[in-house]
């Protein structure tokens, strides 16, 4: 939502939040499978919903295929769109080895998106005297609450409507909308998609607010460990 307004290449990505964010994956990750490694050696079971299927390689390569051509041809609309009829149509006729395609909760963070874009240029006039003179570290712990509460990428693309910014101003917001982005469903786009996948293996198909949030805070407070304490 702000790449190409602030410069973030994929070189500056990476320096400066994606080897922080995957060290904070690696050890959250670690973490939860310590914490629950008794439970994971007497599972016996695989959820029908989670079972293995032998899906045939060539189904794979297709759908890495078709990955790769969105992301190389992502501001090119219509190789954009003749990807993805193309893969609806892959996913319905070979649906045999492809679990449903969620595509209701695809379109309503696609709606949500378009509606950020069409209406978050006019946000300026408010969000420019209450951003601008804030201090970088209030501003990432800001984000990083207001985030919970809504899109992080909402976060990041009205924060880029503030002019005259320095890079502890663009580093701050997006940090904090990274850090912050599981502490609810609602948090980050993708979430939702997760939610759908995973709402069966939870009590009556749902996932309590209060639960998540609780269970999020600490590998959160890793997250805020990485970005606020390691160089770069």
């Amino acid at each position: 939502m702000v790449a190409d307004k602030w410069g973030l290449d994929v070189a500056t990505m990476l320096r400066s939040f994606g080897w922080k964010a995957a060290l904070a994956v690696v050890v959250n990750a670690a973490g939860a499978t310590w914490a629950y490694h008794m439970y994971l050696r007497k599972l016996q079971t695989v959820s029908p919903g989670l079972a293995r299927r032998d899906v045939p390689a060539w189904i794979s390569a297709v759908h890495l295929l078709v990955l790769a051509g969105v992301v190389v041809f992502s501001h090119h609309a219509v190789v954009f769109i003749a990807l993805f009829l193309f893969f609806l149509g892959f996913a319905e006729a070979y649906k045999h080895w492809q679990k449903r395609l969620i595509v209701r909760e695809g379109l309503l963070v696609a709606f949500f998106l378009g509606g950020l874009v069409v209406l978050g240029g006019q946000q300026r006039w408010w969000l420019q005297p209450l951003l601008a003179d804030l201090n970088p570290t209030a501003l990432y712990f800001g984000a990083t609450l207001l985030t919970a509460i809504t899109d992080n990428a909402a976060l990041t693309y009205l924060g880029s409507q503030v002019e005259g910014i320095s890079d502890a101003f663009k580093y701050s917001m997006v940090a904090g909308a990274v850090t912050g982005g599981g502490l609810t469903v609602i948090a980050n786009a993708p979430n939702p998609a997760g939610f759908a996948i995973l709402k069966d293996s939870f009590e009556d198909g749902a996932i309590g607010a209060a639960g998540l949030f609780a269970a999020a805070t600490l590998p959160t407070l890793v997250a805020v460990a990485a970005f606020q304490l390691l160089p770069g």
